[in-house]
């Protein structure tokens, strides 16, 4: 069996002319204990002697282990990493099939609801024996933590998070391949709701649209440039989006709202765009036919170049915190309140280091992953936003999401 990986630049547009490489399983494989070493060698760094990982999209990160039902339902799954032994995954004995056959670790530890003392019973083990131990604080479930703190007394407990976020933020070959390949579901998806966008049409039916454009796209890229069949191309994020009157709610899911003539509609896809686990952020706002209110128009163009701000700054070598201010300035300086933050890192998870937003220092630096917005709101009147991702390069950046942003292109 081979492992089919599609690898493309990491400088320029996408580009339909595809190299493609096979590797053998092991080979295919060696991202995952490259990672695992990469932890390792920072356990050892920090005399840390072992973590426990159970933030499910880290554990993937490590394993590529994924898409099993744990927490959700009282059923935790523990990834163990010592600095010297045996990586070990603690997993509910019902996915015994899946584990074995994705993750990429020394040994798994099944564990049954209601018999012994289900996933304790090997922690226990682990515990007694690791000496300084690591955790994941904000990202470990009450049940697991409660467990871990009666067993381990605090002076042997430190926090890993900034660990595995560090090594998280510069993102591989494979995963910028990935990215490019989740602009591309984006931006398909922007395209079929815009295009079912009208007056009289219900707001679902543009959700509707958008997730069967980007699961088809998906289907076609798994197909092509991916061997893993377990992998699912459906879309699985309720739509972003709100119209009329409602346009002020950021996050407000489509619903039965019947959209009219002259209306502005924002559509988002940061929590849609979802490529073989791979997130970016991708917005914009539109109006039906017509700007009914010609100064929502001028509200848009600040935002349009708020964004435009943050990306003049957008090099190696700068602040997160430096983007955020220009976007901010820009904003401020035409009269609207201070926005929230620019914008984020993205990758395997929705929200990763660093944060576009003041008190971030983090230095900008290629191979990052970053969704910039522009946006200025009215309170209780109107907002207005657009945003996209890009991969920061050696000179600046590469856009991996594409839609028209100049306002008369808004009206659909």
């Amino acid at each position: 069996m081979a492992i089919q990986l599609s690898l493309l630049p990491i400088t320029g547009s996408i580009s339909s002319s595809v190299t493609t490489i096979i590797l053998s399983v092991n080979e295919g494989w060696q991202l995952f204990t490259e990672r695992l070493n990469r932890l390792r060698a920072s356990l050892d760094a920090a005399g840390i002697g072992t973590a426990l990982i159970t933030d499910d999209d880290s554990v993937y990160y490590f394993t590529g282990y994924y898409d099993y039902l744990h927490m959700d339902f009282g059923r935790p799954t523990i990834l163990v990493v010592p600095r010297e032994g045996e990586s070990l995954l603690i997993t509910p004995s019902m996915e015994m099939d899946m584990a074995e056959a994705a993750a990429r670790v020394d040994r798994i530890a099944p564990w049954n609801d209601g018999l012994g003392n289900e996933w304790r019973e090997e922690l226990y083990s682990v515990l007694a024996r690791a000496g300084d131990i690591a955790i994941e604080p904000d990202q470990m479930p009450p049940v697991v933590r409660n467990y871990v703190e009666s067993q381990v007394e605090p002076a042997r407990l430190t926090d890993i998070t900034p660990v595995i976020s560090t090594q998280r933020m510069i993102k591989s070959e494979e995963e910028l391949n990935c990215a490019r390949h989740a602009g591309q579901v984006a931006t398909v998806m922007l395209e079929a709701g815009r295009a079912a966008i009208a007056d009289g049409v219900a707001e679902y039916e543009v959700a509707l649209a958008a997730s069967q454009a980007g699961t088809r796209k998906s289907a076609e890229l798994l197909a092509e440039h991916y061997s893993d069949q377990c992998m699912s191309p459906n879309t699985h994020f309720l739509q972003i989006m709100a119209s009329g009157e409602e346009i002020t709610k950021p996050h407000h899911r489509a619903s039965t709202r019947i959209m009219r003539q002259g209306e502005p509609v924002f559509l988002c896809f940061c929590g849609m765009t979802n490529f073989h686990r791979f997130k970016l952020g991708f917005d914009r706002t539109f109006w039906i036919g017509e700007i009914a209110d010609p100064g929502q128009a001028a509200v848009y163009e600040v935002a349009v170049a708020s964004q435009q701000a943050a990306l003049a700054e957008l090099k190696p070598g700068v602040t997160a915190e430096a983007i955020h201010a220009a976007y901010a300035e820009v904003i401020q300086t035409a009269g609207y309140e201070y926005p929230f933050r620019c914008g984020r890192a993205t990758g395997y998870s929705f929200l990763e280091k660093p944060q576009l937003v003041t008190g971030d220092k983090t230095i900008i630096q290629p191979g990052m992953v970053l969704a910039v917005d522009g946006s200025v709101t009215v309170a209780k009147s109107f907002r207005a936003q657009v945003g996209d991702s890009f991969i920061v390069t050696e000179n600046g950046y590469e856009q991996i999401t594409h839609h028209p942003k100049a306002v008369g292109e808004m009206i659909v």
